[in-house]
């Protein structure tokens, strides 16, 4: 038996075998595995007697599934129209500066990854963005710099 085969036997004993339980399972092995590798995916199908289409379908629509490897902080950057007028540029610009990263891209030390995303729900305090689950609001460059260099540090 192969750890994805344990991982997801464990995650389908606890939620059964219906098909409304592939939301659940998926959110569980992003927040335990960082992503949705193939192998992972096929697993999720063949216990929830499923097509592996229908679980990639599904883990591709959702933008916080990630099917890819991210690094250890994914920062995912709000690309609103409101974010876009309030200086999503320039954050942005700060960040792939700091990183020496572009969007979509990961740090050769698997430290950062560097993602657009739509709303995140904070219109009000644009520019935004999430690391990981934490939300920042209110950005300017300075800020987001000030943030990478104390996430560097720990």
């Amino acid at each position: 038996m192969t750890e994805e085969f344990l991982f997801v036997k464990k995650l389908v004993d606890k939620h059964g075998t219906h098909r409304e339980v592939l939301m659940p399972i998926l959110q569980t092995v992003i927040e335990e595995k960082r992503f949705l590798s193939e192998v992972m995916m096929n697993e999720i199908a063949l216990q929830l007697d499923i097509s592996p289409a229908q679980v990639y379908g599904t883990a591709t629509f959702y933008t916080f599934l990630d099917v890819e490897n991210r690094g250890k902080y994914v920062i995912r950057i709000c690309k609103s129209i409101i974010a876009e007028m309030k200086g999503k540029k320039e954050i942005q610009k700060a960040l792939e500066n700091r990183l020496k990263i572009k969007m979509g891209e990961t740090t050769p030390d698997n430290m950062f990854t560097l993602l657009e995303t739509n709303d995140i729900g904070w219109s009000d305090e644009e520019p935004s963005m999430l690391i990981n689950e934490m939300p920042y609001t209110n950005l300017t460059p300075e800020k987001v710099i000030s943030i990478i260099n104390e996430l560097q540090q720990n």
